[in-house]
């Protein structure tokens, strides 16, 4: 390591400005969430449009996601991050200023999209080529604190904005941190580009690109038209099937892959992966079904929502900050299996908390469990995939451990939201079994309170047994969730055994 090199692991500059722009990129999905109503409003459209347009980002990002690791090698790690902040700050211009939904989709989705998939596989490269040892696992540590402290804060300053100014000045706040970032940009260290133009495999390109998009596409529709989902899904991994193979042709013809699928042979990346995957599907899962939860039936307003929230994402915040400490006295795979229990038990704990008389203060011990937990696990998990890999191949592993956590975070709500909805069916036919028994097997019936179960908000003003047969429903679904979120932590816990941890208890 030369001196240059030397000086910037000593400093935690480069750290704190990439760490602002995964902060930024996480603050700004949870800002939608809060300010979607209020932009309906001001821009005359609706619900769904919004929803598309949220989607959209996703897609764009997943389909780039792989292109831009590639770009970096090509064009390098800093300048590549630079630009997609750039972006990012045009992206956030051009939807504060939007006075239609056409150019809100220019802005947040178009704009924003490409600059999240340019920016997030750079995270974590410029993180794990900059710093070494203990050092790299405090910094990659940091960017789990990051994500704490945006599900923390995104919820309270969004409301705070959006009721008091406008949804508008949510960007303007996201537009004062992208100022930093680009100032301060200089103080990230240069990475010598280790590819030309011509290794850019574009066949490869267009195909993983079309494959993730049909991939994400049927995640994010699963709980609209379940079949069509399916079909694209699979249609998605038959495409990346065979952009494997393209892939694995073109290195052996020695030509330079988009993605070097021999990575996958090592043991810790797989496992990472794959943990950060099932972490991201807990988290967003979670935070799906407590806003529904704190706004449908609680009646929460958005900034309500927020300080409900606080016990999960302060239990996230403060343990995934206490896990780089803990590391020597006892080793990644330990800390990431108790962050596994803790959070199960937090899960268990709350699937008997939700009912129509739940009060904030019922959930709030299972809150903090399984935010606590998964802390640790998401401190922990991308050192652990990155630590095996040479650091030539580092740009790939972060172009793979984002793939990862892009599907993850889209899976979360999908797939809870399939398992709430079973798990409405299922609370139905217990409640009607025990307060109206001469409609069991009614299926018309079952329908009709269906439909009165998704307007619980006037649920106040009915009799004892609408207020007990809605009861029921609510606790049969909630507990459906948390043990199907305690299941995910279970298939999490069992991939930590295979951590190879020998070589990362010395560091």
């Amino acid at each position: 390591m030369n001196m240059n090199e030397r000086a910037n692991e000593n400093s935690w500059i480069p750290l704190i400005v990439v760490a602002c722009a995964s902060f930024i990129i996480i603050l700004d999905s949870l800002f939608m969430n809060v300010s979607i109503s209020h932009i309906v409003v001001d821009l005359n459209t609706d619900v769904i449009t919004v929803q598309m347009i949220v989607s959209f980002n996703t897609l764009i990002t997943a389909a780039l996601i792989l292109l831009s690791t590639k770009l970096q090698d090509i064009v390098g790690k800093k300048k590549l991050f630079s630009i997609g902040a750039a972006l990012f700050g045009i992206g956030a211009f051009t939807a504060a200023i939007s006075s239609n939904v056409i150019m809100f989709f220019v802005g947040w989705s178009a704009i924003k999209g490409i600059a999240g998939a340019l920016m997030l596989p750079a995270i974590v490269s410029i993180i794990s080529g900059t710093y070494s040892g203990k050092k790299r696992t405090i910094a990659l540590a940091t960017l789990g604190i990051m994500a704490g402290l945006a599900d923390v804060s995104a919820p309270i300053i969004g409301g705070v904005i959006t009721t008091f100014l406008s949804w508008r000045y949510t960007f303007a706040f996201e537009l004062l941190i992208i100022f930093f970032i680009l100032v301060m940009r200089n103080k990230i260290p240069y990475f010598k580009p280790a590819e030309s133009k011509s290794d850019l495999d574009i066949i490869g390109t267009i195909i993983s690109s079309i494959g993730l998009v049909l991939l994400v596409l049927g995640i994010l529709t699963l709980t609209k038209d379940v079949t069509a989902s399916i079909c694209e899904i699979i249609l998605g991994l038959i495409i990346l099937t065979i952009f494997i193979w393209h892939e694995l042709k073109r290195k052996r013809s020695g030509k330079v892959p988009l993605l070097d699928v021999d990575l996958f042979k090592d043991k810790n990346l797989c496992v990472g992966v794959s943990i950060k995957l099932l972490y991201n599907i807990v988290v967003s899962g979670t935070f799906f079904v407590l806003v529904l939860f704190f706004q449908s039936v609680l009646q929460l307003n958005p900034l309500g929502t927020g300080l409900a929230s606080l016990p999960f994402c302060m239990g996230l915040l403060i343990f995934s900050s206490t896990a780089p400490k803990l590391i020597g006295k006892l080793n990644h795979k330990t800390l990431m299996a108790v962050g596994c229990i803790i959070s199960i038990v937090g899960c268990l704990i709350l699937s008997y908390q939700f009912k129509l008389n739940t009060t904030l203060l019922d959930l709030i011990p299972g809150q903090f469990l399984l935010g606590a937990g998964i802390g640790f696990i998401m401190a922990l998990s991308a050192d652990v995939a990155l630590f095996d890999i040479p650091s030539e191949s580092q740009n790939n592993a972060s172009g793979i451990i984002t793939t990862g956590e892009t599907l993850g975070s889209s899976m979360g709500t999908a797939i809870i939201g399939i398992i709430l909805i079973l798990g409405v069916m299922g609370g139905i036919s217990t409640a009607v079994d025990t307060y109206a028994p001469d409609y069991s097997g009614d299926e018309q019936f079952h329908q009709e309170v269906y439909d009165h179960f998704q307007k619980l908000d006037t649920i106040d003003g009915h009799d004892s047994v609408v207020v007990n047969t809605a009861d029921i429903i609510i606790q049969n679904a909630m507990a459906s969730v948390m043990v199907a979120l305690a299941i995910v932590l279970g298939v999490i816990l069992i991939l930590t055994l295979r951590i190879k941890n020998i070589n990362i208890k010395k560091q």
